[in-house]
């Protein structure tokens, strides 16, 4: 069997944008009658999605929604997920590595190389297209020889790449030369185009630098594409887009402030609100941010302790109690749901001992065997502030190694969920939650907000439009034939 062709979208830096161009092709070249698959060897990010065997980074999860394909663990065979500065969490293949995880970073190349090769080849057999992301930029001369996801996968593959930059950012030009000009020959004949992402002004003002770029590289630059706040995707790194408001219109009938903390994870569950009438979403880092919120949400962490004794270094734990005082809505989800706790108790090491913020009778104790699952359960009797969610039925996942229960000292909380997925305060006003997705779930939505939001296949078929309009004409369709 031939082996598929693989087209490769390369970044001068992070953040140029790779994720939401590679999930526009894949979209762009499903809608084209192609079977495609998308693949990232290696992704960093506390952003991930729970699929059969496990767990991989939201992009890639979302990159095969687009594609029309069942995401599965061989497109992100290695996920990174940072505890610390110094300490990321490996998972291979879906699941969590503790050897690996041990292993020095230089040694774990030709540790999970095999792996990745496999998965790659296995996708390229079964598809008619994969397309790949890079990671970071390619042109790292200090982590050049334990590359497994840049050029090394380009070259198994004989991928035909595009080099991205944020033309934002500034600098665009000498980024794209720069990284042409460390890579080696061999990978450079790899690259078929640059793109400068994120552009907006005046287009005559880029003349004549493409055509200069071409001269010193001989690649062309094969698209422009403008600046776009409101496509919809969440950013998979970080909290990106820091604006206050989101694409909703009309008047803010509501403003969600979530928790911002150093190691939030999962933060991509939230773009949904962003896209609903009325809502206004608000980043969250020190008190003077939450202040005059209708909710505050603590969301997911890599690690809960860490991110515990930041909030109440910033002074966040008092702004939250008062304003749960004043009858204002809480909700914690996952990570969040063990910080309004009592206490968490680590007897392994896993994440850290600490005092809870004291809003639910609650205790999380971390085990060494990580829940990854996809859940679906309803919520049961909820009474006042989250009462409309009152036997709604929900979906989503759980990604945890923490088990928390009622503290044998305390009058008990309210179950709101079966199965010890969420509980609630006496006074009604704070709901904890160990179920990722609930903005996702049109169910939900529409309960809490009375709206809806736009699907995920209108988002998907609004990049791939994007793309068609802004690439050189007919240029993706010699790309994916090697012309």
């Amino acid at each position: 069997m031939t082996a598929a062709p693989c087209i490769m979208v390369l970044g001068t830096t992070s953040g140029a944008g790779k994720s939401w161009i590679a999930t526009a092709l894949c979209r762009w070249y499903a809608r084209q009658g192609l079977k495609v698959a998308p693949f990232k060897a290696q992704n960093m990010s506390n952003n991930a999605r729970v699929v059969e065997g496990g767990e991989i980074g939201s992009a890639q999860y979302f990159q095969a929604l687009a594609a029309g394909a069942e995401p599965e663990v061989r497109m992100n065979p290695v996920l990174l997920k940072p505890e610390r500065d110094t300490h990321s969490q490996v998972v291979l293949l879906g699941r969590v590595n503790d050897a690996l995880t041990r292993m020095p970073w230089r040694d774990r190349g030709e540790a999970v190389w095999p792996h990745v090769r496999r998965s790659l080849d296995a996708l390229r057999e079964e598809n008619d297209l994969v397309v790949i992301e890079g990671a970071g930029s390619p042109a790292e001369i200090n982590l050049k020889s334990s590359d497994i996801v840049n050029m090394r996968v380009a070259v198994h593959a004989g991928a035909r790449c595009l080099l991205a930059t944020d033309i934002d950012r500034g600098g665009a030009f000498a980024h794209l030369f720069g990284t042409w000009s460390l890579l080696e020959p061999q990978e450079r004949a790899l690259l078929h185009g640059f793109v400068l992402n994120r552009f907006r002004g005046d287009a005559s003002l880029l003349a004549p630098g493409p055509e200069q770029l071409e001269a010193l590289t001989g690649v062309p630059t094969v698209a422009t594409l403008p600046m776009w706040w409101g496509h919809g995707l969440p950013e998979e790194d970080g909290v990106f887009d820091d604006r206050a408001t989101g694409s909703g219109t009309g008047k803010v009938e509501s403003t969600i402030a979530v928790i911002a903390y150093p190691r939030i994870s999962n933060l991509d569950e939230f773009q949904q609100l962003r896209n609903i009438p009325g809502v206004r979403l608000v980043w969250a880092r020190t008190p003077a941010a939450v202040k005059g919120a209708d909710w505050i949400v603590l969301p997911g962490s890599k690690h809960t302790a860490s991110d515990l004794a930041w909030l109440r270094a910033q002074g966040l734990d008092i702004a939250v109690s008062e304003h749960a005082a004043r009858g204002g809505r809480v909700l914690g989800i996952c990570g969040g749901l063990q910080m309004l706790g009592e206490a968490l108790v680590d007897t392994h090491g896993i994440d850290g001992n600490a005092p809870g913020l004291g809003l639910l009778p609650l205790v999380t104790v971390f085990a060494p065997e990580k829940i990854v699952r996809r859940t679906q359960a309803r919520f049961g009797p909820l009474h006042g502030a989250w009462s409309m969610l009152d036997g709604v039925a929900a979906r989503g996942y759980e990604i945890h190694q923490g088990r928390t229960m009622q503290h044998p000292g305390m009058a008990p909380g309210h179950v709101a969920m079966a199965g010890d997925l969420a509980w609630q305060n006496a006074a009604g006003n704070v709901l904890g939650v160990y179920l990722h997705g609930l903005f996702e779930d049109a169910a939900v939505v529409q309960a809490l907000f009375g709206a809806s939001a736009p699907t995920l296949e209108r988002v998907f078929d609004g990049l791939a439009d994007f793309v068609d309009c802004h690439f050189a004409p007919e240029f993706l369709a010699r790309l994916a034939q090697g012309r």
